[in-house]
């Protein structure tokens, strides 16, 4: 497997990838809003986009669908539930099923509801498991639940099945917000030993070699894996005084969702 992640250099500050079959040439186009960037890179590696998964409906993540169908004759796969919300979509995905490559790649279909309710997440199924996440987990940060999305659902994403993934996954997000979420997680943990190093790296990181974080590492600096922690639970409590000592990790988790809405 081959990705490609593209960044789009927008004021959403969205990434775009392509998921390739080196056997064949064959692609998968994840979220192509940059259709211009994507179809570009695609040829200039001899690709074929065959494909595009949309992760979610909302207008930058589907609105390079239709040029990139138009000059490739991909067709549209998302979450099963969103076809009324993604036109021309062509396949609908639910928990489990499988999405194919070529010959040689094959990425599970998560169902990942908060960010909106009807949100995919695309596990790869390599040695090195990679995770294609859309708006539901960002570097350092959880996607905000603002337009068609609930908190609740999220924390049950991230605690049933994000936080069950192996150290080593990959982590490919929707968007570039690390640089914003480390400072998030600095005021929300001021003692966080990893934090302060990798924003240093990345104020100023090149964002078409972006870093690519692992599991492992989003456990050491992002907030919403560290629910148990001392200092993020007292942290809260100077904010919210009607928190018993030692909250249950949804209502942390609900609490960080909170701040993070208005930080």
């Amino acid at each position: 497997m081959i990705v490609e992640q593209i960044w789009t250099g927008n004021a959403y500050r969205n990434f775009n990838y392509l998921i390739a079959c080196p056997e064949t040439g064959e692609a998968l186009a994840v979220d192509p809003l940059d259709h211009a960037k994507c179809l570009a890179r695609a040829r200039d590696r001899g690709w074929q986009i065959t494909q595009i998964l949309n992760t979610h409906h909302h207008g930058d993540h589907i609105g390079g669908n239709g040029p990139v169908v138009d000059a490739t004759g991909a067709k549209i796969l998302a979450h099963a539930e969103a076809s009324a919300k993604i036109p021309n979509m062509d396949v609908g995905l639910k928990k489990g099923d499988i999405v194919k490559v070529g010959r040689t790649v094959e990425l599970e279909s998560l169902d990942t509801p908060g960010h909106t309710m009807s949100h995919i997440c695309l596990l790869s199924r390599t040695e090195t498991p990679a995770l294609f996440c859309g708006d539901t987990m960002f570097n350092a940060g959880a996607g905000n639940c603002h337009n068609g999305g609930h908190p609740e659902a999220l924390f049950d994403t991230f605690s049933a099945q994000l936080a069950k993934l192996s150290d080593k996954t990959l982590i490919y997000p929707g968007h570039d917000y690390i640089e914003n979420n480390l400072r998030f997680t600095l005021d929300r943990e001021p003692d966080n030993k990893g934090a302060p190093e990798l924003l240093k790296k990345v104020e100023h990181q090149d964002t078409d070699r972006a870093l690519i974080s692992t599991l492992a590492m989003e456990r050491e600096i992002n907030t919403f894996f560290r629910l148990q922690n001392p200092t993020v639970i007292r942290r809260l409590k100077e904010r919210f005084s009607d928190l018993p000592d030692k909250p249950d990790p949804k209502t942390v988790f609900l609490k960080l969702r909170q701040l993070r809405n208005d930080w």
